[in-house]
């Protein structure tokens, strides 16, 4: 069969140009589709904006698509386009919000949504296309309908099962993979969830709270195969599991493997561990990102992070200490006051941090927090759950809001830190990197209008 992956575009406009990330997820379909004997095609609309001209010439049987909560109503039109081509082909949605909240795409331009991992899912889907169509004999299905209907819960696989991703899918895009100053970027996969049970969050629960890990020699195996020299490790969290991660760092170096590395670890674990790091960094760790979250304990109890901080400051202090930048993400409550605003501005200057990043508390579907504050959300628009719009009712009257947000993402780095920062840019890429940064701050400053 013909069957075409498509990657959505972003839902902010400008979010493209900070980072683009490769369709890692259509890639291992993509590679699972491939061991049947199927025709694949990986469209990213990110780069190729003309889905309807790009599939009219695939004229695929499926096309597939992925996405998060965000891109909803994105996939929902994209679904309508691809309805209307001729021959008319199959729809099915995947990812993060089909598996969390999968009524959102109970629509007629839907045929299937599908619920946890897709690997296997797809690969029996286009099984059953090709046979007697018995879609409810299938495990971890959303069947759209008057109502809809659930197959039985499809358990996680054993990651190893999997098989490598298929990066020749987009051998004409990558070039165009980056994360800020990291270009090209090609990113691995080597782990699923998290020990950490944050109430923001829903990745851990997706895995039903395990940590899920593929052995080392396997992501050594995809690394060797791998030609960019940065690397994105785009695990939940990389760092969980100290032992293992310590044997890959001995097993890269073994190999001699010369890459560039950025991945997430809690402040806790970098606390904890500071030779573990270090190992890293000798084998190319060049930055690491890590959810502070916030500049208060009393603020990271409410979000069960886990972390003090005590533990904050001493990973800000180790990873200094080791020449490996410290990318720290913050989170802005919907009930901050100006105050709290400041606080935050001060806590970063206080940590001396050179680069920092700010979104607002999402209580995003499938989190702990979206059940919990389900009466005090805004009126459902999938769109909002983007991390630079509120979900939740303001302390601050909503214009207010929005302009104490943008400025504290112009205050909170001084200019002779963040002079550091963007010289890792180079001189030719700085003039867009400023346009950008210009467009950020405006659409930052005006997304109160985006609520009426």
């Amino acid at each position: 069969m013909r069957i075409l992956l498509v990657q959505p575009p972003s839902a902010i406009e400008f979010i493209d140009g900070v980072y683009m990330h490769e369709p890692l997820a259509l890639e291992y379909l993509g590679a699972g589709l491939k061991m049947d004997g199927h025709d694949i095609l990986l469209l990213d609309s990110r780069i190729d904006p003309d889905v309807v001209t790009f599939a009219k010439n695939f004229q695929p049987d499926i096309v597939a698509l992925t996405g998060y909560t965000s891109q909803v109503n994105i996939l929902k039109e994209l679904a309508k386009q691809f309805k209307a081509l001729q021959p008319v082909p199959f729809i099915i949605i995947g990812g993060h919000h089909a598996t969390v909240r999968p009524i959102d795409f109970n629509v007629s331009d839907i045929d299937l949504v599908v619920v946890g991992e897709g690997v296997t899912a797809l690969r029996e889907i286009a099984g059953e296309l090709e046979g007697k169509k018995r879609f409810d004999t299938i495990d971890g299905l959303a069947i759209p309908g008057k109502t809809m209907h659930f197959t039985t819960v499809r358990p996680h696989c054993d990651l190893d099962d999997l098989p490598l991703p298929d990066r020749t899918l987009t051998a004409r895009y990558r070039k165009y993979y980056f994360s800020e100053w990291l270009l090209p970027l090609a990113s691995i996969r080597t782990s699923l969830g998290c020990v950490g049970r944050c109430n923001f969050c829903a990745l851990w629960s997706l895995t039903g709270g395990k940590y899920l890990k593929r052995s080392i020699e396997k992501v050594v195996e995809e690394l060797k195969g791998i030609q960019e020299e940065n690397i994105f490790f785009c695990d939940d969290e990389s760092m969980c599991d100290v032992k293992r991660m310590d044997l890959l760092a001995d097993l890269i170096a073994e190999k001699g493997i010369h890459k560039n590395y950025f991945l997430y670890a809690r402040a806790d674990t970098i606390a904890r561990h500071p030779q573990l790091f270090k190992k890293w960094r000798d084998i190319g760790l060049k930055q690491v990102f890590v959810g502070m979250e916030s500049f208060s304990d009393t603020h990271l109890r409410s979000m069960n992070k886990g972390v003090t901080i005590a533990q904050q400051e001493e990973a800000v202090r180790i990873l200094k200490e080791l020449g490996i930048l410290l990318y720290a993400s913050f989170v802005v409550d919907s009930d901050f006051s100006k105050k709290d605003f400041r606080s935050l501005t001060s806590y970063v200057r206080h940590l001396k941090l050179h680069h920092a990043s700010f979104s607002i508390l999402t209580p995003l579907p499938g989190t702990a927090m979206y059940q919990d504050r389900r009466e005090d959300l805004l009126p459902y628009r999938p769109e909002m759950f983007d991390f630079l719009h509120t979900v939740l009712p303001t302390r601050l009257p909503l214009n207010d809001f929005y302009i104490e947000f943008a400025r504290l993402w112009q205050s909170a780095i001084p200019p002779h830190r963040a002079l550091r920062t963007f010289s890792r840019y180079g001189l030719r890429r700085l003039p867009g990197v400023f346009r950008l940064l210009n467009k950020a701050m405006k659409t930052m400053r005006s997304a109160h209008m985006d609520h009426i």
